[in-house]
């Protein structure tokens, strides 16, 4: 769809040239029966050089297009209505453009708001990194504390911020299609919190645009169509409770947080810990499992599932892919996993 969009702004342009060479009288121009006057046929090429610039800026994916293309649009269509018996149907494309451009703006003014966002969510940095010791993780739960050692971050700084890039497939409810993804996430471990910015191509050439955000103790899910029109828009205690849960699973990802004081650890036996976080009046509790060499294989929670009647209290499901570990900075954490939940009428793999 970029290659396309593309093409439009620029085949459209190198069409504006007809107006100029009519002005100028380079050739007969049979499909502009009326006159266009030099300073008009100038006008012309310069709505064909703003086209240009804005189609190679779109194709090179800079962020500057639109105000080359905006200032483009507009002249074009005044032009147009200047000689509307030849010319009006070079209003569809503006029409298009001006669709593209509104788009723009608005996911503009999404990541903005992201990364407003993140200015305040991320802290400064201190320079000051406090390694992870074994003395440190002593009244873990041997489970727990196997796992810390296996992933190679003793002897590693404690995690201050974590900055993640993920992709992969998801769906909104069971019987809906599955989507690509590609998302940003970031971390906080010792102010327990996330925020998500992510990208789902809906169809060709639609998005939804989504921001998750923990921070404080509470959750906010944003997710809009073309970051335009708002689908979710969640908060609220039972967002709250998801969002911890959702950090709790994934502190996987940055082994360190598992000390955080906010979460107790119980040990179940030989091969799982339930794990209890408390943040802001809010607490949610989930299970770890382990493999033999001390790998997390999967964790399982009671996580509110939004309906129309209202959320339900289901169970959640990350399962680990064994065979989708990676170091990273020398850490050795999961780098695949699925997300199912696990409903009366049967399950639902989310991502």
């Amino acid at each position: 769809m970029r290659i396309a969009f593309a093409i439009l702004l620029l085949l459209h342009g190198l069409i504006h040239l007809l107006g100029f060479a009519k002005a100028f009288q380079y050739g007969q121009i049979s499909s502009l029966t009326l006159p266009i006057s030099k300073p008009a046929g100038l006008a012309w090429l310069a709505s064909t050089l703003l086209f240009l610039v804005a189609g190679v800026l779109y194709l090179l994916h800079r962020e500057s297009w639109w105000m080359w293309a905006v200032p483009a649009v507009l002249l074009s269509q005044i032009l147009i209505f200047l000689v509307w018996k030849d010319a009006k149907y070079g209003t569809i494309p503006n029409l298009i453009a001006a669709a593209v451009i509104i788009v723009g703006f608005a996911n503009r003014d999404f990541q903005g708001m992201v990364k407003n966002e993140l200015q305040s969510f991320l802290p400064a940095y201190t320079g000051t990194q406090i390694p992870l010791d074994e003395a440190a993780i002593a009244t873990l739960p041997p489970v727990v504390q196997t796992w810390i050692k296996r992933s190679n971050a003793l002897g590693k700084p404690i995690a201050q911020t974590v900055h993640l890039k993920q992709k992969g497939d998801m769906r909104t409810a069971p019987a809906k299609k599955w989507m690509p993804v590609t998302a940003e996430q970031w971390f906080t471990p010792l102010q327990p919190g996330f925020i998500w910015n992510a990208r789902v191509k809906v169809a060709p050439g639609i998005e939804m645009t989504g921001r998750d955000r923990y921070a404080d103790g509470k959750g906010h899910m944003l997710i809009k169509v073309l970051s335009l029109v708002p689908v979710v828009d969640a908060k609220g205690p039972e967002t709250d409770q998801g969002s911890m849960l959702r950090y709790l699973a994934e502190i996987v990802w940055f082994p360190s947080a598992a000390l955080h004081e906010s979460i107790v650890w119980e040990p179940l036996d030989s091969s799982s810990a339930k794990a209890t976080m408390t943040l802001g009046g809010i607490s949610a509790s989930g299970i770890f499992r382990f493999d033999a060499n001390g790998d997390p294989q999967s964790f399982e929670a009671k996580r509110f599932y939004d309906r129309k009647e209202g959320a339900t209290l289901e169970d959640w499901f990350v399962q680990i892919d064994p065979e989708g570990y990676r170091e990273f900075e020398g850490v050795r954490i999961p780098a695949k996993s699925t997300v199912t939940w696990k409903l009366k009428g049967g399950r639902f793999f989310l991502v």
